[in-house]
């Protein structure tokens, strides 16, 4: 199963809906969103991607009730876990969490195969021993909405936990200044 991971979209529903749009051309069956959606009706454009979302709130949580509304709506793809969200898919434990210390704190348990994370708007992707002699993986996608080195998000397979960060079509990194 591959999953399209994004964070801090902050109201860019533009850049959102082209990410995920691309990924799901790429076989993405599912999205990752690790918090700072701000206003919820930047999901809004998601619903007709077809793909399901899990969400979390993260620091700029917007309108926590508008969010439980675009959930319940007939047909809503969007699934609002609140602060944070422990999810199995494709056999894979996967735990989301806004603040990338959090995650590395929850990875080195040993308890997940991959936290994904946002926050600092840096994307990487960080292989962590954990207590347990086994590898979780860190997953940050950075910012869809570009506030920072470039906007971006990550594709990945849970078959083979390949994971790959990706520019959102039509953006470009931002030159050093």
């Amino acid at each position: 199963m591959k999953i399209c991971i994004v964070s801090d979209s902050h109201d860019r529903r533009d850049l959102l809906a082209a990410a995920v749009k691309e990924a799901k051309s790429l076989g993405a069956e599912a999205v990752l969103h690790c918090g700072d959606v701000c206003a919820p009706t930047a999901l809004r454009p998601l619903q007709q991607l077809g793909l399901p979302v899990h969400v979390i709130h993260g620091n700029n949580e917007g309108d926590t009730y508008a969010m439980f509304m675009l959930t319940q709506e007939p047909k809503s793809v969007i699934h609002y876990h609140g602060m944070d969200a422990g999810l199995e898919l494709a056999g894979k434990r996967i735990f989301l969490v806004h603040y990338p210390h959090y995650a590395e704190a929850l990875a080195l348990t040993g308890d997940w195969d991959m936290v994904c994370c946002g926050h600092d708007h840096h994307p990487a992707i960080t292989p962590v021993e954990n207590i347990k002699q086994g590898q979780t993986l860190i997953l940050n996608p950075g910012t869809i909405a570009g506030l920072g080195p470039r906007a971006s998000y990550i594709i990945g397979d849970l078959e083979t936990m390949a994971f790959e960060i990706r520019n959102v079509p039509g953006t470009k990194p931002r030159e050093k200044q």
